[in-house]
C-alpha cells in the first residue's frame, strides 16, 4: 500500500511543475489527502526522487532567469 501511495505523490507532483502549478501552494492539499499529520512529513517526497529535483531545479531555472 505504502507504495502506491508514494506512487501517487510522485506523479501528482511531477505532474504540478509539468503544468506550472504553484506546488508549494498545493502541497497541504496532498499532504492532507496522504493522513499526513504536518505538510513537512509530505516533503520528503520532494527530494526522495531525482525526477522531482530535476523539475524543481528547472523551475528555479526560469525564476531566477526572469529576474532582472
Amino acid at each position: 500500500m505504502h507504495d502506491f501511495r508514494h506512487r501517487f505523490a510522485i506523479r501528482t507532483l511531477l505532474g504540478w511543475y509539468r503544468d506550472r502549478i504553484d506546488v508549494e501552494q498545493q502541497l497541504p492539499a496532498l499532504s492532507i489527502y496522504l493522513g499526513h499529520a504536518r505538510v513537512r512529513d509530505t516533503y520528503w517526497y520532494l527530494s526522495a526522487c531525482p525526477e522531482l529535483m530535476e523539475e524543481a531545479a528547472r523551475r528555479f531555472d526560469r525564476r531566477s532567469d526572469a529576474k532582472p
